[in-house]
């Protein structure tokens, strides 16, 4: 590849990098040293904090002490990156991601289900990156009466405006809980009395498949699926059946046609 190419090829990705941090984040940007201290000490929830690469001085070193003591995933990047996605042209250095709603804990989704008496349900989304995907599979949860929907930290869109505007008011209903490590949760809720089932093209058709009682159901990446550790942690694998020519379906579409299937098996809801 030509100088030229590789370069326009290396923009290119740049500039879809940032339209797409851009389009997730919509108008939650807090921008300026200031501002983005008192909403960590407020304690708005902050999905991410973009910090300018190398710089250490006061108000910095600050933030970087109140994201870390919150536990929020901080990119440090080069000002030309903070430059384009700045809306107010003023960032001094760094920008928060704010989240369009409050994530929920572990216990409110088993609460949920125990004041409604029935088997716990649960979408687990490993990595989705698409707020449109994301939205979506949350609208789907709602629909088919799951009690919630677990994402995980790091390397995933959090609930962002565009996720808001795509679950069409599911978020307010329908738990969303942020975690840390995926793998650990699957185990800890095991622990609880659930199974897990994941998506996957190379396992057993569903239909086959016992999807009963206190379930999980694990979407994966749009790109990788799920990933080998949370693969290794499902009790089963399901397959959807596919008579086509291509043979992938996308992630908030399979999280639909697996989530119902479960509702298929559960005798409708609460069963």
């Amino acid at each position: 590849m030509r100088d030229n190419q590789r370069n326009d090829y290396k923009h290119s990705r740049n500039d879809k990098h940032t339209r797409r941090e851009e389009n997730d984040i919509e108008s939650l940007t807090i921008e300026g040293r200031n501002a983005v201290i008192e909403a960590l000490r407020s304690g708005r929830t902050i999905d991410k904090i973009l910090i300018l690469d190398g710089c250490q001085d006061g108000p910095i070193a600050t933030i970087r002490k109140e994201a870390k003591k919150a536990g929020i995933m901080m990119k440090f990047v080069s000002r030309d990156r903070l430059d384009q996605i700045s809306e107010t042209g003023a960032h001094q250095g760094v920008i928060a991601y704010a989240a369009a709603y409050s994530y929920s804990e572990i216990d409110d989704i088993f609460n949920l289900a125990d004041e409604k008496g029935e088997s716990l349900f649960v979408f687990l989304l490993d990595n989705i990156e698409d707020p449109h995907n994301l939205g979506a599979i949350i609208r789907t949860a709602n629909i088919a009466g799951a009690h919630g929907v677990i994402i995980p930290k790091n390397r995933a869109v959090g609930l962002t405006a565009t996720v808001a505007k795509t679950s069409a008011g599911a978020l307010n209903y329908t738990p969303v809980v942020k975690v840390t490590n995926m793998a650990r949760t699957i185990e800890d809720l095991k622990d609880r009395g659930m199974w897990f089932v994941c998506a996957d093209m190379d396992g057993q058709p569903m239909y086959d498949l016992d999807l009963k009682g206190s379930i999980g159901l694990v979407i994966g990446n749009e790109g990788s699926g799920v990933s080998k550790l949370v693969r290794e942690k499902c009790d089963m694998i399901a397959a959807i059946p596919m008579k086509g020519e291509i043979n992938s379906l996308n992630a908030s579409v399979a999280a639909g046609v697996l989530g119902f299937e479960i509702v298929r098996q559960r005798g409708g809801y609460g069963k």
